[in-house]
């Protein structure tokens, strides 16, 4: 869709009733007997609980009085906290772990049909809940906020989250990784406010019905599972549309796919649309861009009106339209104006985000979580304006066969910005044998060289150490990148500079 229709099409969505003065979403901050009532004594057995997800669920329910119980394959730090938090959570998956009087069972994604305990529980006819149909249930008793989109749903999510409860508002949260500065990526509060992160995976974000829904962004991706982008922006429009009455669409109003899914829902008089974007046509609009030290200052403007300036933490003017939304949400949400934009500044991120590991010996080492070629462009552009190095070596473990094979060229264009960009064998999860067969990191490292880029593929974490213990230079970059385990070439290699510095 061209720029041209884009502006045409919006021209055409009833984005805002009201006019420009800031209307408050029905959203106050009181403790929700409901909840508490709902969930009270009820016992709740997790399959798969030390989850980030399954786990603040779980801490959910123990917060409203209900009885959790729980197993998971391996012990961890998560399933510790659940523990010492009242739940009874077992290391190993046996029948023995589904106790009597069980009201329902909650299980992971990642749990398989031949699963014993959950066998055992359809044998019992017992409530089998899918972790997105327990929070869609849990966010029916508060007043949710769902944020959605292709890229930035973590940053976004725990972004409001933390100015939500510096505000005041004391919100629950679930959100996909660790919030930094509160060392947690779910928490619990007295509010009766709910922030979570909703996937389009699997549809999965059609069980929330939220207050407040956003639209960051939409794009290609879960191609394994959507026959085609169409069907992509047919799920979202339905997502818009679960969105309560009298409740708030918050979109991004320069996204060619979202004014589709805003033009789908503009005869719903019952919808607040507000729009966030660089255009003066959008509802939240951040203007006069200023960029010191690889990061962005602006002016935030309302309906035309000036509401106040703002600068952030976080590099990236993706992040700028992050902060937007997260603007319109938290206004949307009862916070005044100024004192979110006050807060906005003291976010310091999340985890795997552009995320600072450390620096030695003149060398900077990042971890990020970019998995999609828009993801791995900003964050590339944003890492350059941030740390300004003399080489950016970037380690990228491609996520999904599917993924990769689907949107290779992408993936080839979106390494331009690195100096060297090395892929090891790509992090398999839930491919078919014959996607499998059809692509491999060597084709990509093929196409990124094909493209003017410098790549290699080097299959194990411990050669890829090894070649940048070699070859990294003072005041050079290495940022390893990926939804997968890539983390641990990072953990790996600033280890080695600690004790060789």
């Amino acid at each position: 869709m061209s720029e041209q229709e884009v502006k045409s099409l919006k021209s055409r969505v009833s984005k805002f009733r009201g006019g420009s003065q800031v209307v408050k979403a029905e959203i106050v901050d009181e403790p929700s007997s409901l909840v508490i009532s709902a969930m009270e004594g009820k016992r709740f057995h997790f399959i798969g609980a030390g989850g980030i997800g399954m786990s603040g669920l779980a801490q959910l329910l123990l917060r409203n009085k209900a009885i959790v119980t729980g197993s998971d394959q391996a012990g961890s730090k998560i399933t510790e906290k659940l523990c010492q938090l009242g739940a009874g959570v077992r290391i190993g998956h046996s029948t023995d772990n589904l106790v009597p009087g069980t009201d329902a069972v909650v299980v992971s994604a990642a749990i398989k049909e031949n699963n014993p305990e959950l066998q055992i529980a359809r044998r019992k006819g017992l409530k089998v809940y899918k972790y997105a149909q327990m929070l869609g249930r849990l966010m029916s008793c508060y007043r949710g906020i769902a944020v959605s989109g292709t890229h930035g749903k973590s940053t976004t999510s725990g972004w409001l989250a933390y100015c939500l409860k510096c505000a005041g508002l004391q919100p629950n949260f679930i959100i996909g990784a660790e919030i930094t500065q509160l060392g947690v990526s779910s928490g619990t509060g007295d509010g009766s406010i709910f922030v979570a992160e909703a996937c389009e995976y699997d549809r999965s974000f059609l069980n929330l019905r939220p207050k407040i829904g956003c639209i960051l962004n939409i794009e290609q991706d879960h191609l394994d599972y959507y026959r085609d982008e169409h069907k992509i922006v047919e799920a979202f429009s339905e997502f818009a549309r679960g969105i309560e009455p009298g409740g708030v669409l918050v979109a991004n109003g320069q996204d060619a796919n979202v004014a589709k899914v805003l033009m789908d829902v503009s005869s719903n008089a019952e919808l607040i649309c507000r729009t966030f974007g660089f255009d003066k046509s959008c509802d939240f609009c951040a203007q006069n861009l200023e960029l010191k030290d690889g990061l962005y200052s602006f002016d935030v403007y309302f309906g035309g009106e000036f509401l106040g300036s703002a600068g952030i933490s976080l590099p990236g003017k993706h992040n700028v339209l992050n902060a937007l939304a997260v603007v319109a949400m938290a206004v949307s949400a009862g916070v005044e104006p100024q004192r979110i934009l006050e807060l906005l500044g003291e976010f310091a991120g999340m985890e795997r985000r552009i995320e600072l590991k450390g620096r030695f010996g003149g060398i900077t080492v990042l971890d990020d979580y970019a998995h999609h070629p828009t993801e791995i462009r900003a964050s590339l552009e944003a890492i350059q304006q941030r740390y300004a190095p003399k080489r950016i070596w970037c380690v990228f473990q491609p996520h999904q066969y599917s993924r990769t094979r689907f949107l290779l060229d992408d993936f080839a264009e979106s390494f331009m910005l690195a100096d060297v960009t090395i892929v090891p064998e790509i992090y398999f999860v839930r491919d078919s044998k014959s996607a499998k067969e059809q692509v491999n990191s060597q084709i990509l490292a093929e196409r990124i060289c094909r493209r003017g880029g410098e790549a290699l593929f080097i299959d194990s974490f411990d050669e890829i150490c090894d070649y940048l213990k070699k070859n990294v230079g003072v005041d050079e970059l290495v940022v390893t990148m990926g939804a997968g385990d890539v983390w641990k070439v990072a953990d790996e290699y600033i280890q080695w500079l600690r004790e060789n510095s």
